[in-house]
């Protein structure tokens, strides 16, 4: 059997164990609507949930949603969001996307990747996370550091691209659990698969786990942010 050919039967593996570890996966990230959370994905962008949790009461106790938003200066908007880091570009962003949500959407977030992918800041992996956590969209998978490093390790991918490991892992696993997937990569990359030391004796997948390694890339504004 070929590395290839015995992708589907560990992506099986691989999705029982997650479903088992992690019955009930939700996000980290703090919301109570589709806008809440396009912002909250927007700033945790190379910043900690945990960090963006603590930045978001505030800023949507001042503007609840995106016409208020759309009347904030960038001052003010960068000062509420500054220990998130990154903030000009963050800010610059948020007040892109909350004007072209008033202005061409009456308001609403979007349900569709091609119209959630024309506000600034919002890419595909954001646009993924957007709908199915607020909608229950499942449209594509959200490939993040955390999901790209594991799909690497259990050799389900080679690719280095989010968008390409994307592809791979939208071929090895249901529709209808793609949403479900990255949020228990997510918690798995957390609390076990560590970038730097794996806990691979407390890994259920241990047996299976080829264990291979990403090649090494440099980091920068267009690398998977984390979640």
């Amino acid at each position: 059997m070929t590395k290839a050919d015995s992708r589907p039967a560990r992506a099986q593996k691989v999705l029982a164990a997650l479903q088992a570890r992690y019955p009930r996966p939700e996000t980290h990230l703090n919301s109570h609507n589709a806008w809440e959370l396009l912002v909250a994905t927007v700033l945790a962008a190379q910043c900690t949930d945990a960090r963006v949790n603590t930045i978001t009461p505030e800023l949507f106790r001042r503007w609840p949603g995106p016409a208020e938003l759309a009347g904030a200066t960038q001052e003010e908007l960068e000062e509420v969001i500054r220990s998130a880091g990154f903030y000009h570009s963050k800010a610059k962003n948020l007040l892109g996307a909350a004007r072209r949500v008033r202005d061409h959407f009456e308001c609403r977030v979007p349900q569709a990747l091609e119209h959630l992918v024309t506000l600034p800041g919002v890419a595909r992996k954001t646009a993924n996370v957007v709908l199915f956590g607020a909608f229950g969209i499942n449209e594509g998978l959200a490939v993040d550091t955390h999901v790209k490093r594991i799909s690497h390790r259990l050799g389900l991918t080679d690719q280095t691209d989010p968008v390409a490991v994307e592809r791979d892992l939208m071929a090895l696993f249901p529709q209808q659990e793609w949403g479900d997937v990255n949020h228990r990569m997510v918690w798995f990359g957390r609390d076990v698969c560590h970038a730097r030391k794996p806990r691979c004796g407390e890994c259920e997948m241990a047996s299976f786990c080829p264990r291979l390694e990403p090649p090494k890339e440099k980091t920068g504004r267009n690398s998977a942010g984390r979640r």
